[in-house]
């Protein structure tokens, strides 16, 4: 079956970095679009960010442009997220999630088939 398992979450100070990984299994990696999510507490779920079957195009959330980056690499059938410049409204369990796509695979809104447990990410002013 289908797994997605985030790490490298923790506690960091603000202003700090933290790079999350996703390694996915149980899939051809290749053949999904990926993407973050993340969920505050008492918050509805966030878009992050999504990367293309390649790798080749991306998108991001308004409030984390410029400061996060989404990648991927295929051949290790792992999707990461570099965050830099974190800020303590940054603080959610951060998600990752993968979907066949089709045209519209990088609009914020669009439908991924599976999901991760999460990550918890922590950032203290």
């Amino acid at each position: 079956q289908v797994q997605l398992v985030e790490s490298g979450g923790g506690l960091v100070q603000a202003g700090g970095s933290l790079r999350l990984s996703c390694a996915a299994s149980g899939l051809t990696f290749s053949s999904y679009i990926m993407g973050w999510f993340r969920q505050a507490p008492g918050k509805e779920r966030e878009f992050v960010a999504t990367i293309s079957w390649s790798g080749s195009s991306t998108n991001y959330g308004d409030s984390v442009k410029g400061r996060f980056t989404i990648s991927r690499d295929n051949a290790k059938n792992t999707l990461y997220l570099q965050m830099n410049s974190l800020k303590p409204e940054d603080t959610a369990v951060y998600y990752c999630a993968a979907a066949r796509g089709g045209r519209d695979w990088a609009r914020p809104e669009y439908k991924y088939d599976y999901w991760g447990q999460g990550t918890q990410v922590t950032v203290s002013s």
